[in-house]
C-alpha cells in the first residue's frame, strides 16, 4: 500500500490513477473494507451504479464535500446532482490554484 494515501473518508474527492477511468475525479460514497471503496461522480458513474475501486488505484485529496458527506450519513443516499456539484467545485478550485501558480511563474 502506498504511504501517501490519505485515509479514505465518505465524501472525499479522489483522483483515479489506474484503470479505464484514469485521471478522472470521483467521490467516495462508501468504504467497503480496508482495501475497497465505492466511487461515483454523478455523471458517468451514478450513485446507484458506483465503481468498486481498490485503494491502491486512486490518490486521495484533502478535499471532502460536506454536502455529500452529510447527505450520506443522514439518509444513506446522495443525489447525482450533489455528486456532480462536488466534483465541479473541486475541479474549479484546483484549476484556479494551478492558474495562479502559472501566473507567478511567468
Amino acid at each position: 500500500m502506498k504511504e501517501d494515501i490519505v485515509t479514505p473518508e465518505i465524501g472525499q474527492i479522489v483522483r483515479v490513477t489506474y484503470g479505464r477511468e484514469q485521471n478522472q475525479v470521483a467521490v467516495i460514497i462508501e468504504i467497503i473494507d480496508d482495501r475497497y471503496v465505492l466511487l461515483a461522480d454523478g455523471d458517468k458513474r451514478k450513485y446507484d451504479r458506483p465503481k468498486k475501486k481498490n485503494m491502491n488505484h486512486f490518490e486521495g485529496t484533502p478535499f471532502i464535500s460536506k454536502e455529500v458527506r452529510k447527505s450520506l450519513l443522514e439518509t444513506g443516499r446522495v443525489s447525482n446532482g450533489k455528486l456532480r456539484f462536488a466534483v465541479a467545485k473541486y475541479e474549479r478550485e484546483v484549476v484556479t490554484e494551478i492558474e495562479k501558480g502559472d501566473e507567478h511563474s511567468v
